[in-house]
């Protein structure tokens, strides 16, 4: 394995402002590469959204690399101690944005298939990357988008191995194998707006929700696992009034997301939640629930004893496995029953100013990821 071309690579995706839904020819890049490596390259993209989907061999069993080349807005350019989309080398670091999350990883990913497919082009099975620049955003056309499409070709995996920073201080020392689902919801509570030297307390939506909101602060679950911890519920939003300091508000509007796992199904939560808010006197409210998530896992088959067996081999390190975290695109394949693991970098800076990786670690990943894609193409009957 050639480090100087994982570093190399790593650094011209990170110079490329691929803020969320811009791929801003990362794609390009990476599908040059693939090509020249043996593999089918295509694009699905959707909208403004690039997805890339790139396959090698046929049959099973299939194990899918999947990533994304987006990334979130850098904030405050005086910030950073060097530019977010200048990548560089401090103390052993290579600084800038995507540099944990996730070109790092896309950079090994393309590294590890292309010394794998030049060692072993007859290989058994089928190895694929999929691509998009819609992960970081609203993550509608990206590949909860292409999913489907594979789907329909016979092209969906036998397993998923997802290159987000799932390592909390060594390389290594963490791998996903499942998440929880992610629930938003938004209660709208309707009142009288009105003088506040004249208006009649009970009118005020705040005053009429203040009992439930601390209710909902309270709530607790007793549904955790060995494998999953309990469905929280978090208050993210209040807001109401006009803005001015005399008016009392017309409406109020509460905000909250759920991080459930699969003990607590999304619809049956939201019954209860609804039986929870109709016991209180709110007047007329509305209730707007969206799943932006199934929770899944934990991982079975084959693929989690592969990844923690080329972290023992190659990093010295039993990672501990968990469904820890918020949600990642592995949400789209694994709900439909595809074992899912995640595998990346140290997550100490992601969504950070000066966010980075140490350059030794992204060395070491084009080999653990090789070693897995080893592992997986293999007659596992």
């Amino acid at each position: 394995m050639n480090p100087t071309s994982v570093f190399e690579l790593a650094a011209e995706l990170m110079r490329r402002e691929s803020v969320t839904p811009d791929d801003a020819g990362c794609m390009e890049l990476i599908a040059a590469r693939l090509e020249a490596a043996g593999m089918v390259v295509e694009r699905i993209d959707v909208g403004e959204v690039c997805n890339l989907f790139a396959r090698h061999g046929e049959g099973a069993p299939h194990l899918m690399l999947l990533g994304h080349t987006d990334v979130v807005p850098p904030g405050p350019l005086e910030k950073w101690t060097s530019p977010p989309f200048a990548p560089e080398v401090r103390d052993g670091f290579l600084y800038g944005r995507g540099a944990a999350d996730m070109k790092s990883s896309d950079a090994a990913f393309v590294a590890a298939l292309e010394e794998y497919l030049t060692e072993c082009p007859d290989h058994v099975g089928m190895v694929s990357l999929l691509l998009t620049s819609d992960e970081e955003g609203a993550a509608r056309n990206g590949v909860r988008a292409v999913v489907p499409e594979l789907e329909k070709r016979g092209l969906l995996p036998d397993a998923c191995l997802v290159g987000e920073p799932s390592s909390r201080e060594r390389l290594g020392d963490n791998i996903r194998i499942g998440r929880r689902g992610s629930i938003q919801a938004k209660l709208r509570i309707s009142g009288i707006q009105g003088h506040t030297a004249y208006a009649d307390p009970a009118d005020n939506p705040v005053h009429r929700a203040g009992p439930l909101i601390a209710a909902l602060g309270r709530m607790s679950f007793d549904d955790g696992d060995e494998y999953f911890p309990p469905t929280r519920l978090q208050i993210s939003n209040i807001h109401a009034g006009t803005g001015a300091d005399n008016v009392t508000p017309g409406e109020l509007e509460v905000w909250f997301n759920l991080r459930n796992n699969p003990n607590s199904p999304a619809e049956v939560l939201e019954e209860n939640l609804r039986g929870l808010i109709g016991g209180y006197d709110l007047g007329d409210w509305t209730l707007d629930w969206r799943v932006s998530g199934e929770p899944f896992g934990p991982a079975t088959g084959p693929l989690p004893a592969v990844v923690s067996s080329a972290c023992r081999d190659l990093l010295g390190i039993e990672p501990v496995a968990d469904t820890g975290g918020g949600t990642s695109d592995g949400r789209f394949l694994g709900p439909r029953g595809i074992p899912v693991v995640e595998l990346g970098p140290v997550n100490a800076t992601i969504h950070q100013v000066n966010e980075c990786i140490r350059v030794d670690d992204l060395d070491r990943l084009p080999a653990l990821y090789r070693a897995i894609i080893a592992g997986m193409l293999v007659d596992h009957s």
